[in-house]
Order: C-alpha cells, then structure tokens, then sequence
C-alpha cells in the first residue's frame, strides 16, 4: 500500500466540496480512468442543450435577454406576483453576496447543513452558530434554512417555516430559505414566503438540469431586498450563453417532470445497492442519498482506488453521500466498488 493509498483519507481539497477530482486524481494516481464522480448532487443526465447563437458569446446580455430568463423562472417557480427575482453566477455568489448586502451580528444556522452558508457569515464578521432545531433560530438576527437539506433531505413545510419567516419580517431581520434541491419536489417549496420583507429564498438551476458549469441561480424576494442585490452585482451579472440556455431550459416543464421520475428511480435504486453493501440509509433527495457505516473512511478510500468518487464528511466520520450513476457501466462500476473489500 503506498502512501497515496493510506487510510482513512482526510485530505481537505477533497472532503471539503463535492466534485474535487483533480485532488482524488492526485491521491489515487492509479485508479482506473475515467472516474466516475458521485461526490455532488447533480442530475447525471443534463437538459439538452440547444443551439447556442454567435451572438451570445460575443455581445453583452441586453435586457429581452434578462427578461426572458426572468419569465421561465417565475413560471418555472411559481413565484408570487409580488416577490422579485434576482438572477445571478449560480447560488454560490448569492451565498457569498447576501452577508455583505444584508449584515448581521448574530446568525443561526439550522444544522448540519451546507456548510458555505455559515463560512460566508464568518468571513463578513457575523457571529455565526450552528443549531439544531427550527425553534432554537428565533433570537437571532438572521436565520438560514437549507430546505430540503443537504446532506440529509431533511424537508420543513410552509407552514413550519411561516412564523419565523413573520417573526424576522416584524423585527427587520432575515431568513435565508436555500431550496437548491427543490426542482423536483414544487409542492413543498416555500416560495409563497419570498414576497415577505424578511425572506430571502435561493434556487439553483444547475444541480436539477445538469448544468452545474453554467453557473446560475436566483434569489427571491421582497423588491427593496432585489434592489439592493442588483445593485450589489452591478450589470450583466449572468452571461450571454446561461440565458440563452436557461430560458428555455426553465420552460420546459415537460422534461422537468421526466427528469424527476428518473432522477426518483435512480435514487431508489441506489438505496438498494447501498444496503445490500452493508450501508444504513439515511436519507437524501431524489439527486444524492447519504448514508452511514461503521467503518466509512475505509469504504471512500476503497471506492477511490476503484475511480468512484464519493463525498466523505469530516465532521461526521461514518457518512457518505452519494450522488446518481450516469449510465449503467458506471452502475455497474459503483456495484463491483462497493462490494470490494481491502
């Protein structure tokens, strides 16, 4: 066993985010090519792309275009009549422009979650604390809401969320609703709640479609709240080539509810192939599933020397989650992985 091959693995480039092939290339310098990644929760099957015209790649964005991507997204969403939306380089840039637009001293965030929202809080200077239970975040200045959560799925309703969302509208905070997983379950978002002055609700378009690289995503909320985001981002803030792909993208609601009851299948197929290799389920959305075992530091690094990446948890040593197999070689490959013993 060499030295690129010792485990457990905990090396920071490659736990800290999914998708970090370039660091388990590095580490496992003799795994079979290509690899298969599994470590982001990503549709393995992308909405096709069309056509992309000459003019989008080299003129600035004008206005029809922006409008254009605003009406498939507020038909896409459901989004109330009198909430704004603001579109933006992916949810990431809204997770790191929001503590600067809007700062709070005191910011809870309903764990154990993404954790780029509570680092972003950090870095701007907030006092940022972790919490367990929705009821926990009402004394603070503002509040952050992964729903559904990753890496967990755990799903909060509306209705759960209704009062908080009043109580930070009452008193002039505010409750970031980050629903990136959201695409293929509509009916439990909370987008009736982004008209309110303390809300802020996120949506990625890239994890759903499959066009993680495009690098888009919105913000919903109350006008003033838009205003200030807008103003923050200054012009042109998404590229020629992500409107014109995601416009129609966004309105094509036919392929969404296809991509859903595929994406469902799969994830359901994977939790039979993950407990028949000795894994306890615990949970996910229909685009990743996260489980435990007893000995899962043993398990990624064995899943890596085989060129299937998976997101191991530093702070939880015995999950792992695992997002969908693109085709059936790379089932097949996830099958014989799991079943292998060092």
């Amino acid at each position: 066993m060499t030295a690129h091959h010792a485990r457990p693995v905990a090396h920071p480039g490659l736990i800290a985010h999914g998708g970090r092939l370039d660091a388990a290339r590095r580490l496992y310098p003799d795994a079979p090519q290509p690899w298969i990644d599994l470590s982001t929760g990503i549709n393995p099957r992308p909405w096709p792309l069309p056509p992309i015209a000459p003019q989008a790649w080299t003129r600035l964005p004008d206005d029809d275009a922006f409008a254009a991507l605003e009406t498939a997204a507020r038909g896409a969403y459901a989004i109330p009549d009198a909430a704004a939306l603001v579109a933006g380089g992916g949810g990431q840039a809204f997770i790191q422009l929001l503590p600067r637009v809007f700062p709070a001293r005191r910011v809870g965030v309903l764990g154990f979650t993404y954790a780029e929202h509570a680092a972003c809080w950090a870095a701007a200077g907030a006092e940022t604390t972790t919490v367990d239970a929705l009821d926990d975040l009402a004394g603070f200045d503002a509040a952050v809401i992964v729903n559904p959560n990753n890496p967990d799925g755990r799903l909060l309703t509306p209705a759960d969320l209704a009062p908080l969302a009043q109580e930070m509208t009452r008193r002039g905070g505010l409750l970031v609703l980050d629903e990136s997983f959201m695409d293929f379950m509509p009916e439990a978002s909370a987008v009736a709640l982004a008209a309110m002055d303390g809300v802020v609700l996120l949506r990625s378009f890239g994890k759903a479609y499959g066009l993680a690289g495009l690098r888009l995503g919105f913000a919903l909320c109350a006008p003033a709240r838009a205003a200030a985001l807008r103003a923050a981002m200054g012009p042109w803030a998404v590229s020629g080539p992500a409107l014109a792909i995601g416009a129609p993208a966004l309105a094509d609601a036919d392929w969404r509810r296809a991509a859903a009851k595929a994406c469902a299948a799969d994830a359901a197929r994977l939790d039979a192939l993950l407990a028949r290799a000795g894994f306890t389920l615990l949970g996910g959305v229909s685009l990743f599933r996260l489980a435990a075992h007893p000995r899962a530091a043993e398990r990624f690094a064995l899943l890596c020397e085989r060129g299937v990446l998976a997101r191991a948890f530093p702070e939880r040593p015995d999950w792992l989650r695992f997002g969908l197999p693109a085709d059936e070689p790379a089932w097949a490959r996830l099958s014989d992985a799991l079943e292998a013993r060092g």
